[in-house]
């Protein structure tokens, strides 16, 4: 039987952190949130399961771990460019991008996936950019029609030459792609981890957590495991 709004808002009640929720009230926020983890945010969406309208109620809620149950149990079947456009545009100062274009995203799995990703990358929003390559991640994994190698090969050049030019998010959300589009094949290795080595390491700012390392997309591309992965 399906679940009601006000049911999650309590199920979400019931699994409070406290923990989280200080660290929450630690910086001012437009939402409120009952500072669950996204692993056990994962494990009450699969106990909810998938329900596109449920979704868009939840969606519409003042509580970011409302949101999030949102944007994982939503239907990619169901999903509409014109509500990821909007959705995109609701994302909390990108807050929710994490969830709403990679993390395994719901988004990525809509028919019109790669596409929005095509058109977002090119956007003069540095949020759509960040979505864009959350999602050329998570396409990363498939095979969608139009993402083939050469079109691989010229998105690992432009990061290359336009990754030092954005913003921290975005530089970290094509370092992701980079890493991804890196473990399809060799060919692709080669050339993301020519690419990786005249970036060098990104340094994020993720908060609080100042024991972050600056993310190695080399370290990454040329691990043991996946060069003997690719070489089988």
């Amino acid at each position: 039987m399906a679940m009601t709004k006000i049911q999650v808002l309590a199920l979400l009640k019931e699994n409070r952190n406290e923990r989280g929720i200080a660290h929450w009230k630690k910086k001012p926020r437009e939402l409120k949130s009952f500072g669950i983890g996204l692993t056990q945010l994962r494990k009450l969406a699969k106990k909810i399961g998938r329900d596109h309208k449920l979704a868009g109620l939840l969606w519409k809620s003042d509580v970011y771990d409302a949101k999030v149950i949102s944007l994982l149990i939503d239907d990619p079947k169901q999903l509409s460019r014109e509500q990821a456009e909007e959705q995109v545009e609701q994302l909390n100062h990108g807050m929710l991008c994490h969830v709403f274009a990679s993390c395994d995203a719901t988004l990525a799995k809509a028919p019109f996936a790669f596409e929005l990703a095509c058109d977002w990358m090119e956007s003069k929003d540095p949020i759509r950019r960040r979505c864009a390559y959350g999602l050329l991640y998570e396409l990363s994994k498939k095979n969608p029609k139009g993402m083939d190698d050469d079109f691989l090969l010229e998105r690992i050049e432009h990061i290359r030459h336009a990754i030092k030019g954005e913003e921290m998010w975005v530089r970290e959300s094509m370092g992701g792609a980079l890493m991804g589009i890196g473990k399809r094949n060799k060919k692709l290795n080669k050339a993301a981890v020519r690419a990786a080595k005249a970036i060098g390491p990104l340094d994020i700012d993720y908060g609080d957590d100042n024991s972050c390392e600056p993310l190695d997309i080399l370290k990454h591309l040329t691990s043991d495991y996946l060069q003997k992965k690719l070489s089988a």
